[in-house]
C-alpha cells in the first residue's frame, strides 16, 4: 500500500498521475480537514471534496474545485435573502454537502460519510479525513484570528501573517486506519500542498508525526514550491510571515523529521546541495503537471525515488 498525505488542488492533480501508474486499490489518501467549516449550516469538507471529485473526472478544472458545469440558483436566492456570498457553492457541490451534513447529524462519523462518498462515485482509493474531530485552521493576523477559509476567500490573503493555530488539533486523535496505513506503508508520498496549513494541519493531530518518524516504508515529498513561488494557493504568504524561507529548501525544512527524499522542480536544482546539507537527499524533475502525461510521469518520478518501480 502506498499513503498519500494530501491537500487541496495540487494534491488532487498529483493523484490523477498516481492512478494512471497504480491501482487504485493500492492507494490510501489522508486528507486535510483543516479547512473545514460550516457554512449556510452545511459541513462542508473542501479538501476532501477536490481530491474525490477530482479522481471522479467531475471537478471544475478551471478552479480546481467544485463540480464542472454546476449552476448557482441556490446560492443567487440566499444571497437575495441578504446572505453573504463570498463561499460560492454549486447546486450539485451543495448537494454533496447536505448529504454529509444529514449523515453526520444520523450519528456518522466524518470517516464513514467519506467512504461512503467515494464508493458513490465509483472509487477504489481509500480516502481517510486526518480526524473524525473537528479541527479548524486560522490565521493570527493583526485583525485578529481568522479561519483559513475567512482569511484565504473572503480576504484574499490580504492580512499580514503572524501565527498559524489548529484549534481543536491537541484534543483531536488520528481517524480510523490512518495510523495503521502509515505503519504498514510501502512509501509515504507528500503531495505537493501547502507545507503549513495543509500538510501542517496533518501533522498537528498527536500521533501523525510521530508514525512518519517511525514509519518503515520511505517519505517521499514533492515541493509545492517552484521558483519561489508556489505553484497554487497563498504558501509563499504562509511561509514568509512564520519567518520561514520561501523555496523547495524552506518546505524540506517542515517536513526533516521524518523525511527521506525530496523531490523539487528543476528549476530549483540549485538548492539540491542546500537540502542535502539538512541531511535530505534531495532530486531534481520537471513538477509541472500540466498534461496527464506530466503528471503520470511525475508520479513514476517521484515512486522511483521511494525505491518503488511500476
Amino acid at each position: 500500500m502506498i499513503v498519500v498525505l494530501a491537500g487541496g488542488v495540487g494534491a488532487a492533480r498529483f493523484l490523477q498521475g498516481l492512478v494512471q501508474v497504480v491501482p487504485q486499490d493500492r492507494l490510501t489518501v489522508i486528507v486535510n480537514t483543516g479547512d473545514d467549516r460550516d457554512f449556510y449550516g452545511l459541513h462542508v469538507s473542501p479538501d476532501i471534496d477536490i481530491v474525490t471529485y477530482t479522481l471522479a473526472g467531475l471537478v471544475d478544472e478551471t478552479h480546481g474545485w467544485g463540480i464542472r458545469n454546476d449552476t448557482y440558483n441556490t446560492m443567487q436566492q440566499l444571497t437575495a435573502y441578504g446572505n453573504e456570498d463570498w463561499f460560492l457553492l454549486g447546486d450539485r457541490d451543495l448537494a454533496t454537502h447536505i448529504h454529509r451534513t444529514n449523515l453526520l447529524r444520523q450519528g456518522k462519523t466524518l470517516s464513514e460519510v467519506t467512504d461512503h462518498l467515494r464508493h458513490h462515485f465509483g472509487l477504489n482509493i481509500r480516502i481517510l479525513p486526518m480526524s473524525d474531530q473537528p479541527i479548524a485552521t486560522h490565521i493570527q493576523t493583526p485583525a485578529g484570528l481568522l479561519h483559513f477559509q475567512e482569511y484565504m476567500v473572503k480576504r484574499r490573503c490580504t492580512d499580514e501573517v503572524q501565527d498559524v493555530v489548529f484549534v481543536g488539533a491537541s484534543e483531536a486523535k488520528p481517524a480510523p486506519g490512518v495510523l495503521d496505513a502509515i505503519k504498514q506503508a510501502e512509501a509515504i508520498l507528500v503531495a505537493p500542498s501547502n507545507p503549513i496549513v495543509s500538510i501542517g494541519s496533518i501533522l498537528a493531530v498527536p500521533g501523525i508525526h510521530d508514525a512518519l518518524h517511525e514509519a518503515s516504508g520511505m517519505v517521499v515529498a514533492v515541493s509545492p514550491i517552484v521558483g519561489g513561488m508556489p505553484i497554487k494557493g497563498p504558501a509563499d504568504k504562509l511561509m514568509s510571515g512564520l519567518g520561514m524561507e520561501v523555496s523547495p529548501a524552506g518546505v524540506a525544512r517542515c517536513y526533516r523529521d521524518f523525511l527521506d527524499v525530496m523531490v523539487i522542480d528543476e528549476q530549483d536544482a540549485h538548492l539540491i546541495e542546500r537540502i542535502e546539507d539538512l541531511g535530505i537527499p534531495a532530486m531534481a524533475t520537471n513538477t509541472i503537471m500540466r498534461d496527464s502525461a506530466a503528471k503520470a510521469a511525475l508520479a513514476r518520478y517521484v515512486l522511483a525515488a521511494a525505491g518503488l518501480a511500476f
